[in-house]
């Protein structure tokens, strides 16, 4: 009888969820052509599909905005019927929720660009969604070596804000960029260590802990910036930025190339992470002894595994990679550090983790949403759309609500995850 009654909770657990993914989709799809749709401007909006200068160029594609709306809104509604009567799993899911966005993001750049003499240009807009996604990925990645291990990583936003600020000091006062890039690593391994020491040997409550070491990173941060920083910028913060590097051929083939095989270190140490993590943890040995940490350390134990040892080195090189991600917020990007210039960053990209189901290629695909939204508000910034910019800016942490919320649905974190192992 009990069994059954779970069974039943379960399958009631399940049609609601259904119903609830269903209405969210026809929400999305009655935005798309009651309010982007009805409310459009006369004329076509122009995608463009080529930068300026580029060797093959691709002919910019005219779209009707209105009827475009409608064909994407109609979409969208025949998925939210899909989703409540046939298709049920896991792959259809993922395929029915990326359908939903793609199309809500595209009708919202035909309403919005509709009879404006500014194209929509699409490499750009992928570029800046690849380019914003560098130190979500990486603090991902940071937060998924962790929590796989079984220890919480909430400091990852204090990893990139000291790796920012150690690469950007470093990298101005040496006028070394690549020594700035390793001290802004080691700037956030250091960050780790301290959490793996406090969480490891002396069971500090892992979440309280990594608060705490946010603000505390935080207040130095701002202290130096002011005392430091400030009275002589040109010595300490005015560091010479990375240039971006082509690979040779495939930096020429149009859309795909601009975007992931023309730009700067940091893109390519971010391929090469997200590979090292993926293939780490679920292709190697070492890789399964980190999995059976982070969900049976007592088991571990006893077959030999240093349950310890393991997250201490998961949260260091963690650390190193979320340090790598601040060091291109400075030397990456603007070449100069501001306080607080993380912004949030960390806590999206332990969101991502989340809704990427501790995956990490799960995480970078929710990283890329979440730059996806960034670079989606700056382009509407640029074209004077009438909404609000304090709305816009608000559009990369409503999408994390939205997702951790509303799409992920039910997910399980490794089964030791924030739980302090002391051997018996």
């Amino acid at each position: 009888m009990t069994s059954l009654a779970a069974v039943q909770a379960r399958a009631g657990i399940s049609l609601s969820r259904r119903v609830a993914t269903a209405a969210t989709f026809l929400a999305f799809g009655l935005v798309n052509i009651l309010v982007f749709g009805a409310h459009a401007h006369h004329g076509d909006a122009t995608f463009t599909f080529s930068l300026i200068g580029a060797k093959v160029t691709v002919p910019p594609l005219h779209v009707p905005a209105a009827l475009g709306c409608y064909v994407l809104g109609a979409a969208t509604i025949a998925i939210a019927a899909a989703r409540l009567t046939v298709l049920d799993s896991v792959a259809a899911r993922r395929v029915m929720i990326g359908a939903v966005l793609v199309f809500f993001a595209i009708s919202l750049l035909l309403w919005a660009d509709a009879g404006n003499e500014i194209p929509v240009n699409i490499v750009v807009l992928l570029q800046n969604t690849l380019v914003g996604s560098i130190p979500l990925i990486l603090g991902a990645m940071a937060g998924c070596m962790g929590e796989r291990a079984g220890v919480i990583n909430i400091a990852i936003e204090g990893q990139l804000l000291l790796g920012a600020f150690a690469a950007a000091v470093v990298a101005s006062a040496l006028s070394g960029l690549w020594l700035g890039l390793v001290t802004g690593s080691l700037a956030g391994g250091l960050v780790g260590l301290v959490l793996a020491v406090f969480a490891i040997r002396f069971l500090v409550d892992q979440i309280i802990l990594g608060v705490v070491l946010n603000l505390l990173i935080s207040g130095i941060t701002g202290y130096l910036y002011d005392r430091l920083l400030v009275p002589d910028a040109n010595t300490f913060n005015s560091a010479p930025t990375f240039g971006a590097l082509k690979v040779p051929a495939l930096g020429d083939i149009p859309i795909i190339g601009p975007v992931f095989f023309d730009s700067t270190i940091f893109l390519y140490i971010t391929y090469a992470a997200v590979i090292f993590v993926q293939v780490g943890l679920f292709s190697t040995r070492w890789g399964l002894r980190v999995r059976a940490v982070g969900e049976h350390p007592t088991a571990a134990d006893t077959v030999g595994i240093r349950v310890l040892g393991i997250r201490y080195w998961n949260l260091i090189i963690g650390g190193l990679l979320a340090g790598i991600g601040g060091a291109w917020m400075t030397i990456g990007s603007v070449g100069t550090f501001n306080k607080d210039m993380s912004s949030g960053l960390g806590y999206i990209a332990l969101a991502a983790l989340i809704f990427g189901r501790w995956t990490p290629l799960g995480a970078t695909a929710a990283a890329l949403l979440f730059g996806f939204s960034s670079a989606l508000e700056s382009f509407l910034g640029s074209i004077n759309v009438p909404i609000s910019p304090y709305l816009l800016g608000m559009t990369p942490y409503v999408a994390t609500i939205i997702a951790v919320a509303g799409l992920v649905g039910r997910v399980r974190a490794p089964a030791a995850d924030g739980k302090p192992y002391v051997r018996a």
